[in-house]
């Protein structure tokens, strides 16, 4: 099976690499959040910094708690890295709390870098990970974001295309929650241009927990990256694609995708 290869050696010469923060919530079983967040732009060449909304407890069966993280702590987090590190762009995944949704999009209505935004509701387990008024609070995201990346169920309570559209931002369909054997995933401009769209065969598998985080990560590099974003949208849905064939069957559930793209380091170096 062709995989990505993306470890090369840059020698002993500083290289810019893209700064990524991503705001979102912790998963404990590390399928999902955060930490399929650094993962993937690890594995995309990108440098990974944090801001955390919540704590979950969560694993591939499902979600046992939600712990949000008080809204000032999360600021406090996105300055200490915006102060010093910088950034290129942002991701945005579970906010955590309307209050706290208002107060980012305050902070990143400032900067002048692409955002991604991940309008996270249900995770694949079927737990909800976001209140009526936290949802409502979404409204500011996206009028923030330089594109929205919901599922179909997502994009429903969104009130649509129309509606995510008419806040001035790009939109990426994705189409994994549909019915049939073939996937389509459309991105779209402000005004409702097609930009592109791809077509993919279902890959059957149960470990699909972390797609939407996994993409939209994928996503916010690419653009960080300083990829067009048409380009950077294909190079996401084939990342998420190939980890999906090298998820490595964890647990009993909906279990974790395969981010490492079944490479392993110091083969690809030696090899």
């Amino acid at each position: 099976m062709a995989r990505l290869h993306f470890l090369h050696f840059r020698g002993c010469f500083p290289v810019k690499i893209p700064r990524l923060l991503i705001i979102a919530g912790s998963d404990s079983g590390g399928g999902a959040g955060i930490q399929a967040d650094i993962k993937t732009v690890t594995m995309l060449g990108g440098h990974a910094m944090t801001a955390i909304t919540a704590v979950t407890a969560q694993n591939t069966m499902g979600v046992q708690a939600v712990h949000p993280v008080p809204t000032d702590i999360v600021l406090v987090q996105i300055e200490s890295v915006l102060s010093d590190i910088g950034v290129d762009a942002v991701k945005i995944g579970m906010i955590g709390s309307a209050e706290t949704a208002h107060a980012v999009a305050d902070r990143l209505a400032a900067l002048d870098v692409p955002i991604v935004f991940d309008p996270v509701m249900i995770a694949t387990s079927g737990a909800t990970l976001a209140d009526a008024a936290t949802i409502a609070a979404f409204e500011r995201l996206m009028a923030t974001a330089s594109v929205v990346t919901p599922n179909l169920p997502e994009l429903a309570a969104l009130g649509g295309e129309d509606a995510v559209l008419a806040h001035g931002c790009h939109l990426v369909v994705k189409g994994g929650h549909g019915e049939t054997s073939m996937i389509t995933d459309r991105l779209l401009a402000p005004g409702g241009i097609l930009l592109d769209e791809l077509h993919g065969t279902r890959i059957d598998t149960d470990d699909t927990h972390g797609t939407g985080c996994t993409f939209a990560s994928a996503l916010a590099c690419g653009l960080g990256s300083g990829l067009p974003i048409a380009d950077a949208f294909r190079q996401a849905v084939r990342f998420v694609r190939i980890a999906l064939i090298h998820a490595p069957g964890l647990g009993n559930g909906h279990g974790p995708m395969g981010h490492a793209l079944g490479v392993v380091p110091f083969d690809e170096i030696e090899g």
